[in-house]
């Protein structure tokens, strides 16, 4: 009888997790397997999901979804995995080459040095994409940034303070940073500046195109704050094909902010103004990692909003909402003031204070400025397209 062939044995690999610079935990891969065990004497949570009173945490079957939920997507991915010589899939190894730095307060950094060189970038882009120790999660095109001088330049070294995230546009969505800077301005006109992240159009020193440049409000004055987006925060793994983030509902949603907010009625009622106002201006992208709790001073709260866009302008998108409301994802064609007033007395403000915020996102809507377009240049005309769009689900959505 031939003997069969045994599969080499993948080795195990560590890291050390910090926690705003400081040393937490390991966080371990045993085969296919992951396991976070805080160490001895560290006392505070780091992650909703890793809560301190445990002390030893396990997955079975991949990396714990907290630390996935660190790792880039799309377009980053993809060069940090060539750069890296690490396979597209593997967010562990990912996170060991580019994850010492990351988005929020944690940090992943290898116990063991890595032999391995990264490969040398053939221009800026490239050299920006895949600075080791610091990734960001997110589809698009994007790089961190920082103001020197008067100017942004790439981060392309670690001590460089990255201070903001530059968002280009798509070769096909050449008006994807037009449309963002739009909606955002147009959210804090409707909702407040205090509610809306700060973000401005610009270039990024030495790299072609326009840049949408996003100031991080994760970091202050060099302090990391804690920040956990909501697909972390419901444990929900990513997927093969990065779409668990789609797997929930704004009503589920809406059960992070009443487990975790320190001040959860009132970020109660912006996420239900926030998840209206993404519906109004036509976002079928609103998912679980588009809304996060930020620390703060009383403790965490709904962080300002980020990533907004009016998808339904570009016609080979999705037709429906990101997230199911009411156990369906509804066509946005669907979507009544009927169906978006249930929603928020589902999610549990009182009837009254539902309709108040319909009246005043209403009232908001009819007032922007950003919505106005001076001169367009004809029916296809971009932001004409995009403000026929809002005007319409207005109609539909609150009046």
């Amino acid at each position: 009888m031939a003997k069969s062939k045994r599969r080499p044995k993948i080795p195990d690999r560590r890291a050390t997790v910090t926690f705003k610079g400081v040393a937490a935990g390991t966080l371990s891969e045993h085969g296919s397997d992951t396991r976070f065990v805080y160490h001895e004497g560290w006392k505070q949570t780091i992650a909703c999901t890793l809560p301190a009173e445990i002390r030893d945490h396990y997955r079975l079957g991949g990396l714990i979804p907290f630390f996935e939920h660190l790792a880039p997507e799309g377009w980053l991915r993809g060069r940090q995995a060539r750069a890296g010589g690490t396979a597209e899939q593997d967010d562990f190894g990912l996170l060991l080459r580019y994850g010492a730095d990351c988005i929020g307060a944690v940090g992943v950094v290898p116990v063991e040095a890595s032999a391995d060189p990264i490969h040398p970038a053939p221009d800026l882009v490239d050299e920006a994409a895949a600075v080791p120790g610091r990734t960001l999660s997110g589809v698009q095109k994007k790089l961190l940034a920082w103001r020197d001088e008067g100017m942004f330049r790439p981060c392309i070294d670690l001590t460089d303070p990255a201070t903001h995230i530059a968002k280009f546009n798509r070769a096909d969505l050449p008006t994807l940073v037009w449309n963002e800077d739009l909606s955002l301005r147009l959210g804090r006109e409707v909702l407040g500046n205090d509610r809306i992240t700060a973000a401005y159009r610009g270039v990024l020193h030495g790299i072609d195109g326009i840049a949408l440049l996003v100031e991080r409000f994760d970091r202050q004055g060099g302090n990391r704050l804690r920040l956990e987006d909501f697909a972390q925060i419901l444990n929900r793994p990513r997927g093969r094909e990065f779409d668990g983030k789609y797997a929930s509902s704004y009503e589920e949603a809406a059960s992070v902010i009443e487990r975790h907010s320190a001040r959860s009625r009132i970020d109660l009622a912006r996420y239900f103004d926030l998840v209206v106002f993404n519906l109004v201006i036509g976002n079928a992208d609103a998912h679980l990692k588009n809304f996060s709790l930020l620390e703060r001073a009383e403790g965490l709260r709904l962080s300002p909003a980020y990533d907004l866009v009016n998808t339904l302008v570009y016609p080979g998108y999705e037709r429906h909402a990101a997230l199911e409301i009411a156990g369906r994802h509804r066509a946005f064609d669907n979507l009544d003031g009927g169906i978006v007033a249930k929603l928020g007395s589902d999610i549990g403000l009182p009837r009254a204070a539902v309709r108040q915020s319909l009246d005043r996102l209403a009232t908001a809507f009819a007032r922007a400025r950003t919505l106005d377009v001076a001169a367009p240049v004809g029916p296809d005309d971009f932001p004409t397209r995009y403000r026929d769009i809002v005007v319409a689900n207005v109609e539909r959505i609150l009046m």
